[in-house]
Parts: C-alpha cells; structure tokens; sequence
C-alpha cells in the first residue's frame, strides 16, 4: 500500500484506517502531555511546593494560549481534508500562505500581553502569595517563546490535514527529550524552580518547530505555495469561519478552567498544588478522546469532499465505539489508584491527597467524553463549527463553571465535589448534539446525499 493509500480515508476498512492514523496523534498528544508532567515531576522533586504551585498555574494560562490556537489551526486541517477529498489541489497554497500570515500577527499580540502583563495574570488567576512570583516568572518566559508554541500546532494542523501523522510524532518525540534534558539542567542542576521548567519548555518547543520545517520540505505534498500567498486572502475568510467559532469556544473553556483553577487556589496552597497534579493526570486520561475527536475531523472531511456521508457517519460511530473501551479501563485506574498516581509527581502527602479527591470527582469523565469528543470531530468535518462552539458554551458557562463555584464556596467544600462538575457538564453536552444531529443534521445530509 502506498502512502496516498494509506491517507486515502474515503475507502477501505474504518476502523483499518481510523486506528493507523489515530495512534501516532495519540502518541503525539501523550509526548505533548509529557511535558507538563515532566515540568511537575521535576519541580516537585527538585524544586519548592511554591514552585510546584507555580507552573501549575503558570501552565493554565500556557494551556489556554496553546488550545486555543490547537482549535484554531484545526481550520486548516479541516480545509486540507476537504480539498483533497474535492481534488481541489490548487487551494492549498493560498490557504497556508494565508494562515501563515494570520497566525504569525497572533503570535505578535500574545508576545505583547504574556510578557506586559505577566504579573496581573498571575493575580487574576489568584495565584497563592507563596507563588506569584514565580508564577509571573513562568508565563513571562514562556511568553518569550510563544512563536515556537504557536507555530508548532499549526505545523501540525498541517501535516494532519494531508493525513500525515507519523511526521508530528517525530518532532515532538524529539522536544519531549530536550524538555526532559532541560528540566534536569535547569531545574534540578542549576536550581531554577520553575523558571527552569518553563526555560526547557520554550527550548523544547523551538527544537520541535526546526525538525517540522525540515521534515516539511522534504515531503512531496500535491500542492505549491508561492511568495504572493502570504498575506491576507480570500482562503483567511474560510479557514477562520471553520476555526474561529473553535478557537471561540476553547478559549471560554480554558477561561473556565482558569476560574475553576482560581477557586481552588482560594482553598490553600495543598489545595492549588493537589488539583495542579490532578491536571495533569486528567490532561493523560483525556488523550484517547482528544485524538479520536483530532482525527475524526480529518477522516470525516475527507469523506464529506467525496460525497461520502454515510461513510462519514460511520466513521463517528467508530469512534465512540473505540472511545468507550478505552474509557472503562482509564476510568477504573483513575477511580482505584488515584493516590498511586499523584504521588508519582510529588511526596507531599496532603498534597497527594488532594490531588487523588480530586480524580475521584472527575472520574466518570473519562468515559462521557469518548462520545462527546466524537461528536465534535463529526461536526467539525462538516464544518459545523458554530454550533460546536455554542454547544460548548452552553455545557461550560451555564453547568460546569456554576456548578463548580457553587461547590467551591460550600462550607465542606472538596476537591471531589468541584470535579464533578465535568462529567454532568459533558453529559449536558451529548444530550445537546444528539438533539442537534436528529432536528437540524440529519435532514440536512440526507438532502445531501440526494444532491
């Protein structure tokens, strides 16, 4: 089988082709995800409990920045499928000409804000006294990379839309190991705390961002980009209607989880430190259904270009299906051996107690978002992305934020009933795209498939 064979997703096996092109995402998303765990590894063990509390922190407005824009460049991913699916070959230089161009006057602005307003971010994310600083420190250097954090993703938004995944697992494997070479320098050698975590982050992050330019140039994609591609063009206004409603809808979600973030910082510094711990667990936990909803947008796309809805269809389902398996073992580990698993990154036991409340709230979770994160990546490949976004919305400013808050501000409050919160907030969701699917979508697609 050849390679356009092999990114070919309009025929064959689903589950045949849906599964080689998931894995590599997935172990991109783990390495990614490696290097938070890292940073709080090696700060837990080398650094201060306020330089743990820190980059837990410091990493929620990382984490905010970093998703949004994952969102946004799933525009580009989506565009790429679909042309390709279309034989649309022509349009893809223009629209990465485009996004280049786009992306780069946002790296801009998030290089003024990170690095003017570090400090009142760490005060409005209600940082612990022990930890602003280092806090400030933190999203100050990191904003000082942010070119590298930006143009990664969108390197490999790109490499997705061609069906093309090995090739962003390569260059992340790459930076995850100068990351994890970098925290031992930094942070354990040179006893920088979290100053050190985020130097080796940023580093890492550039290391990953070189590998992908080389490894570009060097595959032989069905498409040319010219020099008068990059500017603002007729393809800016597609990809940002496909993106922006995305990137909209992440960014309101990743605010929630600031504010959740500052509710249990208001809880005390074990608190804060527990729950940063947790994070980065949960972020583990949810890598299955992040790659199932990642690759379903492309796959989907691909097959709507053809004209191949019920395929498309079929495809979701796949997913949830393969989401579910994974689900029931991941929640039972995090259900049993929360404790286990928190004390992997720091021997502080109030710490690892809070942390291990915390996973029991968000448990079921990891089952739930299986057939949510399906849903969306079905949605997306039709580029019904407004609807993904007000869906989202609804799920995280009316149920989960309030529900957190109100939990937060009991007089028993807990770590596992603010947690929660996340699992009814996601229920609430497929209930709302299931409704979606039958009123609005499913007439839709049959007036489609007729056409």
């Amino acid at each position: 089988m050849n390679r356009k064979d092999k990114t070919d997703f309009t025929q064959g096996s689903i589950l045949g082709k849906l599964i080689p092109f998931m894995m590599p995402i997935l172990g991109a998303l783990i390495l990614q995800a490696a290097y938070g765990a890292v940073d709080l590894l090696v700060v837990g063990r080398f650094g201060t409990t306020a330089g743990l509390s820190a980059v837990s922190t410091g990493s929620q407005i990382l984490n905010l920045v970093t998703f949004v824009i994952i969102q946004f460049a799933m525009g580009i991913t989506v565009l790429i499928a679909r042309y390709i699916g279309e034989k649309s070959f022509g349009q893809i230089g223009e629209l990465l000409g485009g996004a280049i161009t786009v992306f780069t006057i946002i790296c801009l602005v998030l290089f003024v804000v990170m690095i003017s307003f570090a400090k009142p971010l760490a005060v409005l994310m209600q940082a612990p006294k022990e930890a602003l600083t280092l806090t400030s420190v933190y999203v100050r250097i990191c904003g000082g990379g942010i070119f590298f954090i930006v143009a990664y993703n969108v390197l490999a938004a790109i490499f997705r839309g061609f069906g093309d995944s090995k090739s962003p697992l390569i260059f992340v494997a790459v930076a995850c190991a100068v990351n994890i070479i970098g925290d031992l320098i930094f942070v354990a050698g040179f006893q920088l705390d979290a100053a050190g975590a985020a130097i080796a982050t940023v580093m890492a992050q550039a290391v990953s961002v070189v590998l992908a330019i080389i490894i570009l140039k060097r595959k032989k994609y069905d498409f040319k980009i010219q020099k008068q591609d990059f500017r603002i063009n007729k393809q800016c206004k597609r990809f940002i209607k496909v993106g922006l409603p995305l990137a909209l809808q992440e960014f309101l979600t990743q605010m929630s989880f600031l504010a959740l973030c500052a509710f249990i910082n208001k809880l005390g510094l074990e608190a804060s430190s527990g729950y940063g711990v947790a994070c980065k667990i949960v972020s583990f936990a949810m890598l299955v259904p992040s790659a199932l909803m990642q690759s379903m947008a492309s796959f989907v796309s691909q097959n709507v270009g053809a004209g191949k809805h019920k395929r498309a269809k079929q495809s979701m389902l796949t997913g949830m299906g393969v989401g579910l398996v994974v689900g029931v073992i991941v929640f039972s580990c995090v259900w049993n051996f929360g404790d286990i698993l928190t004390s992997v990154f720091t021997t502080d036991t109030a710490v690892i107690q809070k942390g291990a409340d915390y996973l029991i709230g968000f448990a079921p979770e990891t089952i739930v978002t299986a057939i949510m994160f399906s849903m969306v990546g079905f949605f997306n490949g039709y580029e019904k992305t407004v609807w993904v976004m007000t869906q989202g919305l609804i799920q995280t400013l009316l149920v989960r934020l309030p529900l957190a808050y109100v939990m937060s501000i009991q007089p028993n409050a807990s770590l596992t009933k603010i947690a929660l919160a996340a699992p009814i907030a996601t229920c609430c969701g497929i209930l709302l795209n299931v409704m979606f699917y039958f009123v609005f979508f499913k007439k839709q697609t049959r007036q489609m498939e007729q056409a």
